[in-house]
């Protein structure tokens, strides 16, 4: 883990290098900037790896992450076309799995793993960016993020995979801080905005 208090966009290359499959990993931010340099630095650093990434985010968040990815050099015509660089949007991903306000594991998975088998083609390894326990977390639905957190662990314990998220500070209560351990708990790594 990179020191705390240094932008992870300083050192994308090292920090994004030491991603090791089945880690989970989260990040706070209290604005979109130091957030977007961490997706930037873990979708560009994979794509340069040769890994496929999928981005699972709002479509503000995917617009400005490609923005900063073609103005870094990132080819993402030629990335999509080969299924290296897949990205979707966060609330219709959310809509195929979830059931009266809770994530359905079986549809989740089915959900998540044709997107895994898309991206790993030719035998790609995988990295995966996802935003809707954002979405739920904003929305109150609070038993429903750490459901979803605990069935994206298990399938990237099962799907060897790394799996980056990403909350705004925004969407945490007066009591933000047992509400942050928790989602701390469900992750192996916490990065520092």
């Amino acid at each position: 883990m990179i020191p705390l208090g240094q932008s992870p966009s300083m050192q994308p290359e090292i920090f994004w290098g030491e991603v090791a499959p089945c880690e989970h990993l989260v990040q706070f931010y209290d604005d979109d900037q130091p957030f977007l340099d961490s997706l930037e630095g873990f979708v560009h650093g994979g794509i340069r790896a040769g890994d496929a990434v999928i981005v699972i985010a709002t479509q503000n968040h995917r617009e400005a992450l490609e923005r900063r990815l073609t103005a870094a050099g990132c080819d993402l015509r030629a990335a999509r076309a080969k299924d290296q660089y897949i990205s979707v949007d966060a609330d219709n991903t959310l809509a195929m799995f979830m059931v009266n306000g809770r994530p359905q594991d079986g549809r989740f998975e089915q959900t998540v793993t044709q997107l895994i088998a898309r991206a790993r083609q030719n035998g790609r390894r995988v990295r995966a960016f996802g935003e809707m326990v954002a979405i739920l977390w904003a929305q109150g639905h609070n038993g429903a993020t750490v459901r979803l957190e605990h069935l994206w662990h298990a399938l990237c314990k099962v799907q060897d995979f790394p799996l980056f998220c990403a909350y705004p500070r925004s969407g945490f209560t007066q009591d933000s801080a047992a509400s942050i351990q928790e989602i701390c708990a469900a992750h192996s790594r916490v990065i520092a905005a």
